[in-house]
């Protein structure tokens, strides 16, 4: 194979274009956000903006993690094949990379107002942070919904120019259910993460993983009816929460047993949960 096709298909796979799942989870929230925020109708430009910067932010935090977790990774069954731990590129690469996707993205806010610029550096710190936090806490998870949540706040702000209680409403609406998510993803790897020294909620949560998750679940869906109830949405809304709450039900007879594939389909599984929730937003602006 040419060297530099070579180089390339390593770069993609460190920013994880083969494996969008991420860019999804991350894109789902924000929509919601925007589309709330904008009373069904959002700018396009921030539509525009958020999308592509969904698909960086995600591939700079993907290029992060790897910089941080690449000793790890040649432990974990999962991810010893990663560009970083099979040695095919180097620590500065990553590192290089990481910090030319999220100069790119910056460059996209600066066509938002001065309140969502500034906010987009918290979003920033929250990504670079998100990979050493299971060095020194089992609540990585949370860090990463904290990550994954922020662009919810910055979309009103986009929107609206203000931060209503409703925005942080879908803010921990989002955090609860991101932490129920990975922990699904963290359960794949417990067995792994404990022989590495390696922390996280689904160690921390031990034989009780599957209880806190539902919770977890149960709590999201709450908030979002509260959110909905604030946005003053109408029935398919709640209609889109049902069929969430089916999805979290078999979400959890998939990792009933706790097998390692079976919880990283049931992590995967959650695109279809953040595609529900909005087809429930859409629909109940455009049949108001």
């Amino acid at each position: 194979m040419n060297p530099w096709r070579a180089r390339l298909g390593a770069y993609a796979r460190l920013l994880r274009l083969d494996r969008p799942i991420g860019i999804y989870l991350l894109l789902w929230p924000t929509w919601w956000a925007l589309w709330i925020a904008g009373n069904g109708s959002p700018s396009l430009t921030n539509v525009l903006v958020f999308t592509a910067g969904v698909v960086l932010m995600r591939s700079a935090g993907c290029a992060i993690n790897d910089f941080a977790d690449r000793d790890f990774d040649k432990q974990v069954w999962r991810t010893r094949a990663r560009p970083l731990a099979a040695g095919e590129i180097r620590p500065k690469e990553a590192l290089g990379l990481f910090a030319g996707i999220a100069f790119v993205a910056f460059l996209l806010t600066l066509f938002l107002n001065l309140y969502t610029i500034v906010m987009s550096v918290g979003g920033l710190l929250l990504a670079a942070a998100y990979p050493f936090m299971k060095r020194y806490t089992h609540l990585p998870q949370v860090v990463l919904g904290a990550a994954f949540s922020w662009a919810i706040p910055m979309a009103f702000a986009a929107e609206q120019e203000a931060l209503p209680p409703l925005a942080w409403l879908l803010f921990f609406a989002n955090l609860a259910w991101t932490v129920a998510y990975d922990t699904f993803y963290a359960m794949a790897d417990r067995d792994d993460d404990l022989k590495a020294g390696v922390k996280s909620t689904a160690i921390l949560f031990g034989r009780h993983d599957l209880a806190i998750i539902a919770a977890l679940q149960g709590l999201a869906l709450a908030l979002l009816a509260a959110a909905g109830h604030v946005a003053g949405l109408g029935w398919p809304f709640y209609a889109s929460l049902g069929v969430a709450a089916a999805l979290f039900l078999y979400e959890h007879r998939l990792a009933h047993h706790r097998e390692p594939q079976a919880c990283l389909a049931a992590f995967l599984h959650n695109n279809w949960v953040g595609m529900a929730v909005f087809a429930g937003i859409y629909l109940a602006f455009v049949t108001a």
